[in-house]
């Protein structure tokens, strides 16, 4: 028996993971400031607004839980990486420089079994943990 190929590719289904995390939070009265924000140190998936706190969001996609799921391949190197592309985008905007920032999770794993195409984990200030 062979196993069967997806049609989408890892970034086709990163790409769509990005999205509906987004459409997640936005349902939860966050705000998009910015999508796939890259530097040479770094990416944030998202950078959002909520009330006077920016948020910067990494989007954790995996198909199974194991090897300890989406949440436990965020390493020190990962998180340092996306601190220091949050850092390069504070001072490359001006308007953003003083006010609260957070780092939060969103870990999705694919559902077949229900309407939904994920199921969902929101780890706000995750970086605190």
């Amino acid at each position: 028996m062979t196993k069967r190929r997806s049609s989408t590719t890892p970034n086709q289904s990163g790409a769509a993971a990005e999205q509906w995390a987004r459409s997640f939070l936005e349902a939860r009265g966050l705000v998009t400031i910015n999508q796939n924000y890259c530097t040479t140190k770094g990416e944030i998936d998202l950078i959002m607004r909520e009330g006077h706190t920016l948020v910067f969001v990494e989007v954790r996609l995996r198909n199974h839980t194991g090897f300890g799921g989406a949440a436990y391949s965020i390493d020190h190197r990962k998180r340092q990486r996306i601190m220091a592309a949050a850092r390069h985008f504070l001072q490359a905007t001006q308007n953003w420089d003083k006010v609260a920032c957070r780092f939060d999770v969103v870990c999705l794993r694919k559902d077949i079994s229900n309407n939904t195409p994920y199921q969902v984990e929101w780890l706000p200030n995750a970086f605190d943990h």
